[in-house]
């Protein structure tokens, strides 16, 4: 009769822990970085009166140091997804987050369920662990999506700014004061880095690399030919912003395509488990004949992993390269 109960428990634990997670964040760094706010974080530093160096400072800072503590066991999974959404929070605190919602897990556990104490935590660690890599998940699939849908606009304005006579670094800090973020704090740390002597080809392929994003790479490799061999810029950077809306068109064409074959397979993997769900909670013992039967739970696993798998097969041929 627990069954049912402890499962909705577990449910209600992962979403307050994700929750939990968004709101500390959000009180820590306050609305100004959040995903959701599109403010020039860069510009608003400076507009504090914080100077042009400690401001670039900081924000290197935070893009490099998840990528450099990769070696910390368990982060590893967590240090490119943190450092794609520029998570603010540093490794030893997002580790120190791991720790604290895995112990008000493993208390709410103790306290609402009767499981036994490995299997608490077991699971105390499991939804910690994945609550906060959903959470940095999440926020680096839309800082992502955000820098893909900005970039075309970007290197339009760009265009413009070269054939008015602007040198190409005026081009970058244009953009960089003009658009909002996530790209143009991106870009102003391209602007400051330039001004400090760091070559512009050289800061645009580390942010391509880092960001790992194809039109990124284009960018980088166009404007580092341009400066060995010359030529027209602003006519190569204007054929390169068409084949990056041409992509982006192409893409969101094969997200439509595809996205009745990606619900399908979500249907498909959700809807037994929402029947178990109906089946517990109208009727709690309907599953007791059967529980004591040593089948009862290697068949259990192998329902799960069939789902699981169901989702990965369905990923897989519906994940098209654009």
């Amino acid at each position: 009769m627990q069954l049912p109960v402890e499962a909705l428990i577990y449910i209600v634990i992962f979403v307050g822990v994700f929750a939990l997670v968004e709101g500390i964040y959000l009180v820590a760094f306050g609305k100004s970085i959040s995903l959701n706010s599109r403010v020039n974080r860069r510009l608003d530093m400076i507009d504090k009166g914080v100077g042009r160096e400690q401001v670039l400072e900081q924000l290197r800072k935070e893009m490099q140091q998840h990528m450099k503590s990769q070696s910390i066991p368990l982060y590893s999974l967590l240090a490119d997804k943190a450092q794609k959404a520029a998570i603010a929070f540093s490794p030893r605190q997002l580790i120190l987050i791991m720790v604290l919602v895995s112990g008000l897990v493993f208390a709410a556990l103790s306290v609402a369920t009767g499981t036994e104490l490995v299997l608490r935590i077991a699971l105390s660690g499991a939804i910690g662990i994945g609550a906060v890599y959903t959470w940095v998940n999440n926020k680096a699939k839309k800082r992502m999506a955000l820098i893909e849908e900005q970039l075309p606009d970007a290197v339009e304005l760009m265009v413009r700014s070269l054939r008015v006579g602007n040198p190409f670094v005026s081009s970058i800090q244009i953009v960089a004061n003009e658009v909002e973020d996530p790209l143009a704090t991106e870009f102003g740390i391209i602007s400051d880095e330039s001004a400090y002597g760091r070559d512009v080809g050289e800061a645009l392929k580390d942010m391509a690399e880092r960001l790992d994003m194809q039109d990124l790479r284009f960018l980088a490799v166009a404007v580092s030919i341009q400066q060995q061999s010359g030529g027209n810029l602003a006519d190569i950077l204007a054929g390169l912003a068409k084949v990056i809306r041409a992509r982006f068109r192409l893409f969101r064409r094969v997200n439509a395509i595809t996205a009745e074959a990606k619900w399908s397979g979500k249907f498909l993997s959700g809807f037994p488990v929402a029947c178990l769900l109906f089946i517990l909670v109208n009727d709690p013992h309907y599953y007791d004949s059967v529980m004591d039967h040593p089948f009862f739970i290697p068949a259990c696993f192998f329902v799960g992993i069939m789902l699981t798998l169901n989702l990965i097969v369905m990923k897989i041929l519906t994940d098209i390269k654009v």
